[in-house]
Order: C-alpha cells, then sequence, then structure tokens
C-alpha cells in the first residue's frame, strides 16, 4: 500500500552540520503524521524527517486487513519506493510495534531505532470507549464543539477527545467525517497479540523512550527489551506518560537530541 506522508528536508542553520541521513516517524494508533509536526521539524535539524500515515490512517488509503505485519510490508515498500538507505526509524505505540516487528524482520537495514513508550509483547484492544466516541453518526452537528460535547459521553479525558479530533475533518459542504478508518480499526481488535513469537534478536542501536507514570510498561517489560535487542538504552521521562511527545515535550526533544549526536558524533 502506498502511503501518504508529510516530508520536512534537512536543514541546520550550522552548515558544518551534516546530514546523519534518513528519519522516518510512524505514529500510535489514532494517529496521523499530523502530530509529529513539531517533533518532524526538530529532528530535520538532523536529516531528512518522513512522517507517515500508515494504512487507515490519516490521508493514506483504508483496507479491511490491519496488521503490525502488513503495516510493517507498508513500510518496508515505502523504503524502497523512496530508495531510503539506512534510515532511523521512530515508532510510538502502534508505530513502536511496528518498527520493532520491522527491524527483527529486516536485519541490517535501519541505522538507528527509537522506540517510545511501548514494549515487544502483546497489547490488548483497550480501546472501547476511543471507538465508541467516533462511532456516532455526525449528520447534524454544526461545530466541532457539538461534537465534542458527544464525544464526552464516552471518552472524559479532554487530552484524549483532543487526540482523537485531529482526524476529524470537515467537507466542503459543512458536515463532518472521520479520516480514520473507525469500524475497520474496530474490527482489527487482535492487531496487537501474538507479533513478538520468535527468537530473532537486533544488533540495531535502539533507544527506548519511555513515559516514567505510562500505564504501557511495566517493570517486566525491560527483560524483553534486552532480549530482543541487544544494544539498546532506556530512558524514562519523570511524570511523563504515553504521550511524552506532547505533555513533555521539551525534556522529550532534549532526550532525541543527545542520543541523536551521541550516536553519530
Amino acid at each position: 500500500m502506498k502511503l501518504s506522508y508529510k516530508l520536512y528536508p534537512f536543514l541546520n542553520q550550522d552548515s558544518n552540520k551534516k546530514s546523519i541521513g534518513d528519519i522516518i516517524i510512524l505514529h500510535g494508533l489514532f494517529g496521523s503524521s499530523k502530530n509529529w509536526v513539531t517533533v518532524g521539524k526538530f529532528l530535520s535539524e538532523f536529516g531528512n524527517v518522513y512522517t507517515l500515515d500508515q494504512r487507515n490512517h490519516g490521508d493514506s488509503p483504508h483496507s479491511a486487513e490491519h496488521s503490525i505485519q502488513v503495516m510493517a510490508g507498508d513500510l518496508e515498500e515505502f523504503i524502497l519506493t523512496h530508495q531510503i538507505q539506512k534510515p532511523v526509524l521512530l515508532g510510538h505505540s502502534m508505530g513502536g510495534l511496528v518498527a520493532m516487528y520491522f527491524d527483527l524482520t529486516h536485519p541490517g537495514l535501519l541505522q538507528e531505532l527509537i522506540i517510545q513508550d511501548i514494549a515487544p509483547r502483546s497489547y490488548p484492544f483497550a480501546y472501547d470507549n476511543e471507538i465508541a466516541s467516533m462511532s456516532f453518526p455526525l449528520v447534524g452537528f454544526s461545530s466541532r464543539t457539538e461534537i465534542d460535547q458527544e464525544m464526552a459521553k464516552f471518552v472524559s479525558d479532554s487530552f484524549i477527545r483532543q487526540f482523537l479530533q485531529m482526524s476529524l475533518e470537515r467537507k466542503e459542504d459543512g458536515s463532518y467525517h472521520w479520516k480514520l478508518n473507525v469500524d475497520g480499526l474496530n474490527h482489527a481488535r487482535r492487531v496487537f497479540e501474538d507479533v513478538f513469537t520468535f527468537d530473532q534478536t537486533s544488533e540495531t542501536p535502539t533507544l527506548f523512550l519511555l513515559g516514567g507514570e505510562s500505564d504501557y510498561i511495566r517493570e517486566s517489560d525491560f527483560s524483553l527489551m534486552d532480549r530482543f535487542f541487544d544494544k539498546n538504552q532506556k530512558v524514562r521521562i519523570k511524570g511523563g506518560g504515553h504521550y511524552i511527545h506532547f505533555t513533555h515535550q521539551k525534556e522529550y526533544l532534549d532526550q532525541l537530541g543527545k542520543w541523536l549526536q551521541s550516536e553519530f558524533t
């Protein structure tokens, strides 16, 4: 599948700084390239940055097939189509699972791997409320405020609602629709199960950038990270949750910058 993407060309005000190569960013479930504008611009100081819309998200095509494996196949097609050599791959949540699976099944292809707040294991599909908040008919709603009020009946957290609404689009006739394939994602409830069922290990230098208070990471995950990724470093951002690229943006970008500078100098 040909994925939609945004490109942030390498741009560094220091003429002595050379590009480290291409960087690819994979968003999480219900996200899109729109969630990564600030990070994309920041990382463009190091190289060309591609922020992808994965299938069933953003401006990429919809499909009834949605799994970590097929998304890894989409990524492979993207890399081949754009003739990208040895990229740095950053993945958050679902995108992190895709990134880890891709690296483990394509040894030696990546230059570096950055995984945000996810571990190489199975996860439950615990998003019934989010799906419900995007499943009611949008006919008759005249503003985003009205839609938000209806969504609040299912998702009380305003941050999560605002995150979801980044995929809410208004048509020329004034009506609204979801760019996400909500029904398709609802029927892909095993997407996070039984992905890492093999013994392959990776030699790719890997940074696990984790929220210190995240519900997605448990202590037993650290041994799994070590099992699959021989050359990994773990950094926990104090007080951070699953969306540290938003909630703890300064520290998050500082850690990304430190990692890239240490690995490429």
